[in-house]
């Protein structure tokens, strides 16, 4: 499986990384991506499994990032890691085709929870 970390927090990437690691998902192939507009190009190039995407970036935020990937027709499996997690944000990410919202701060079991449904 390959996952695509986008966040523009190189910090943050790592760490989502790390906690990919200790969540027991460190065998897949993870790529990293700035911000929405970077990302978007990956995704369209290199046909990730699943997107793990920040909601505040510069240039393309994560719901942007995600309407555009609705826009092209069946897209990749997506889900946010952000810090905001509003029941307003978390309904509009739904409604956008997003399969899960991890507020940070965030642990291990939080990736897990939200990503077996997914990945298996």
């Amino acid at each position: 499986m390959k996952i695509l970390i986008v966040d523009d927090s190189k910090a943050m990437r790592m760490i989502v990384r790390r906690t990919l690691r200790q969540a027991g998902y460190g065998k897949h192939e993870v790529e990293e991506a700035e911000n929405g507009r970077d990302a978007l190009d990956k995704i369209r190039s290199a046909a990730p499994d699943l997107v793990l995407s920040d909601w505040n970036m510069p240039e393309m935020n994560g719901i942007e990032l995600l309407e555009a990937l609705g826009a092209d027709g069946p897209s990749v499996k997506f889900g946010f890691v952000t810090s905001e997690g509003t029941a307003e944000m978390r309904a509009r990410a739904s409604s956008a085709g997003a399969l899960f919202l991890i507020s940070k701060p965030f642990t291990v079991e939080n990736f897990q929870q939200a990503l077996e449904p997914v990945v298996a």
